[in-house]
Order: C-alpha cells, then structure tokens, then sequence
C-alpha cells in the first residue's frame, strides 16, 4: 500500500516537471501540474459534500434571486423608459450592460475584499450596494447621466460583489456535488427573473418607472440582508495574491479565458431585446414581459439541469454543449421567430441554454484549476468578460438602428441576431478545443 502511494506521487511529479507532454492515462484528467491543483485535491477529499454547505447554496442561492434576477429583468424597465422617450434603446442596454460590466471590472478587487472581509461581510456590502443603486435610480428616470451612476455604476459595484461570494464560497463545501450546488446557486437566478419580471412589468403599469426601482431596492434589503447573514467560509481564503501569473502560462487557463470572453458577448441580447422584438411582432408590453420570465424560468431550469450534468458528464462537456445550443438557437430559431409559437420555442432553448453557462464556469474552473484557488482563478476569468458585458447588447442595439430601429421590420433585428449567435458558436469551438486537448476521446466524463 505503501509502494503504491509513493509511486503515484512520483508520477504525479514527474507529470508535472513536463508542461507541454500530454496527459497520462493513469493520472486523472483534472491534474495540474503544480501543486495547488494537488493541495486542491486533497483538500475536496474531506468537504462534507452537504451540511451546512446546503444552507450556504441557498442563501447564494437567495443572492442571485435578486442580482441575477434584476440584471436579466432589465429589459423590461428598458422598455418602458424608450416609451417616455428618455433614450435610444443602444443607450439604456449601455446602463444595464454597465451593471454587469462590474463584475468584470472589480473581479479582482472583490476576490481581494473576500481574503480581508470574508464572505458574509462582502455579502452584506454587496447587497446593501445593489439594494442603494435601486433606490437611487428611482430618482433617476428622467435623467440618462443619473441612471448611469445609480443603475450602472452603484448596481454595478452590489452586483460583482455578490457574484463573486456565490461563485467562490459554495466550492469549499462540495466535491462530488460541485455541479449541483452550482446549478441551485445560479437557479436562484433563473427564477428571480422570472418572478421580477413579471412583478416589475405590473408594477411599473400601476406606479411608473421610478416608484419601481424603489419598491425592488427596498425588497432586495429586507431579504438579502439575512440570506446574506447565513454565507460563511467552511476555511478563510487566506491567498495574499490578486492573480497567479502561472495561469497565463496554462494553455487550457488561456483558452478558457479567451472562451468566456467570447461568451459573453451574446448572453444579455436576448433578454435585453425580446420585449422590442415582440413589439415588433405586434404583441402588447404583458406579452413581451411573460417572453422575458419564460426566458428566465427556462435559464433557472437550465441551469439546474447543467448542475446535474457537470456531475454527470462533466462540467467542460456540459459547458461546450450549453454554447452550441444557445448559438445553434440564435441562428436557426430567432431569425425566422415571425410568431408567439416560434418565439416561445426559442426563449426556452436560448434561455436554458443561457443559464448553463453561469452554472457550469465556476464549476470548470474550481475542476480543472483546483478549489484552493477558485477564487483568484474566477476572477482572473471573470475579468475577461467586461466587454462582452460592456458591449455585448449595446452593439445589438447600434446593428438594430443602423438597419431600421425598433419600429422598422423584423428584418432589422437580423444582423444582430446573427452577430450574437455567431459569437456563441466562436466560444463553443473554443471549449471545444479546451475538451479535445485534454482528451480526445468523446464519451469521457470531463
């Protein structure tokens, strides 16, 4: 027993002496070859797979009903802000593309505040943030510049806090599970969305705009606050560094974070641009908000079902999957969605296909990477995604005027459908690449 234990970390060290040989049968695939990845391994081999890691996934869970919810639910609001003409659709989806943009930005700045605050103090700033920017932005409807600052901006800093607690603490209680409790986490998400939107589209007929971002901020303090309470660390994160160079010298860190880069850039389109596009169709601003909670019921379904299946199959073949589907739904279904039945069809592919993502990249990186330094490695990746978050639906919006607007034909919203499907299919080559690099043959759980 002995003899065989010293072989097997000869070899792992050996293994790890080649960077650029491939990897060997009788190492698992998830091996690194340095030694966080082992410290990492050895470490996933004592979480408790549950406990109080489920009351942990659900007060994450609790998070992202509202941040995630909000942000996919801006549409709705964007909507009816172009109806009192405050703006051009191109610069409202700039607001709420600027709310998520943050999540990229302060990516590392936030993974620093977790090591200093922990992770229920930076819950409870992040919500108190997103909670803050809500309430602002109610005096901030008839103002572009303002909305900026408080749905943009102060949003913004509640939003990437948040993401980075629920993406990073939930890791240190599962092993096996990993995929599972990550799919619950983001599905919170989901139905946040679809609740929101369908509340939010009700609110704003009764009180307007601005009685709305109030009513959700004060929503998200009195039941953020204590979900937020009930997150806390199983073992503090104690890494003194903002990123680890050695990454950028991993050729499957280097595509991965070329992939979410891509990714991005088409997953806030849809939601962004649906309650226009069915306005087009000619159905009222109740249809066009009950596409948008579909999209996200669907996303929270999704997200669920790619939990299972990164446990299942592995998080890289789920994750290569979710891509090619919401990029096969943005250039076959959306395009030729000339009817509520079409359109349907389509938000329950693209939005289950949409919310895979979010659930199966932290599972990706705490998997190939190692959970030990989940949190530097989240937000190196997650750093790439600002232009995507940036820019991603205001370059629809720019393709959309440029052919005709809003109230021109359906064919106006053509190129930016197939600009965001196209970007889809670029990031699901990539993983793509990531998956046959580290192993060629298909069926293998990855």
């Amino acid at each position: 027993m002995t003899s065989s234990t010293q072989s097997t970390t000869i070899s792992l060290e050996s293994y790890g002496q080649d960077n650029t040989a491939r990897p060997r049968r009788d190492v698992p695939i998830v091996s690194n070859p340095d030694n966080v990845l082992l410290v990492s391994q050895a470490a996933d081999s004592t979480v408790p797979d549950g406990g109080y890691g489920w009351a942990v996934v659900f007060a994450c869970s609790a998070l992202t009903f509202w941040f995630v919810g909000t942000t996919y639910s801006w549409g709705i609001i964007q909507a009816a802000l172009i109806s009192q003409k405050l703006s051009s659709p191109s610069t409202l989806s700039f607001v709420g593309s600027l709310t998520t943009a943050c999540i990229s930005a302060l990516a590392l700045i936030n993974a620093r505040v977790i090591r200093l605050l922990g992770a229920r103090n930076t819950a409870l700033l992040g919500v108190c943030f997103l909670a803050l920017g809500e309430i602002l932005s109610g005096f901030s409807t008839h103002n572009i510049g303002g909305l900026f600052v408080t749905a943009g901006i102060i949003m913004g800093v509640g939003t990437s806090l948040c993401f980075m607690v629920v993406s990073v603490t939930p890791a240190q209680y599962f092993n096996k599970k990993r995929g599972l409790a990550n799919g619950i986490v983001y599905a919170g998400g989901g139905l946040g969305g679809t609740i929101i939107s369908l509340v939010m589209n009700s609110v704003i007929e009764k009180v307007g705009p601005a009685w709305t971002f109030r009513i959700l901020g004060l929503a998200t303090l009195g039941t953020g606050l204590p979900a937020a309470w009930l997150i806390k660390e199983r073992s503090p994160i104690r890494s003194a560094t903002f990123m680890d160079r050695r990454l950028f010298r991993d050729f499957k860190f280097i595509v991965l974070f070329i992939a979410g880069a891509v990714a991005t850039f088409p997953l806030f389109v849809p939601p962004f641009f649906l309650p226009l596009y069915s306005n087009s169709l000619g159905l009222s601003s109740s249809a066009g908000a009950g596409l948008v909670a579909g999209f996200n019921f669907s996303s929270a379904i999704g997200r669920l079902i790619c939990g299972f299946g990164a446990d299942f199959i592995g998080p890289l073949n789920t994750l290569f999957i979710s891509l090619l589907l919401s990029a096969a739904s943005m250039l076959v279904i959306w395009p030729v969605s000339n009817s509520l039945g079409r359109l349907v069809a389509f938000v329950i592919i693209n939005g289950a296909a949409n919310g895979g993502f979010f659930a199966t990249m932290p599972t990706v990186v705490g998997t190939v990477f190692g959970s030990a330094r989940v949190s530097v490695a989240m937000g190196m990746i997650v750093t790439g995604w600002a232009g995507g978050y940036l820019m991603g639906a205001p370059i629809a919006g720019y393709l959309l005027e440029a052919y005709g607007g809003e109230q021109s034909t359906l064919m106006a919203y053509h190129p930016a459908m197939f600009y965001a499907g196209s970007m889809a299919l670029a990031a699901s080559g990539l993983v793509g690449l990531i998956r046959l690099y580290i192993d060629r043959r298909v069926l293998e759980k990855l």
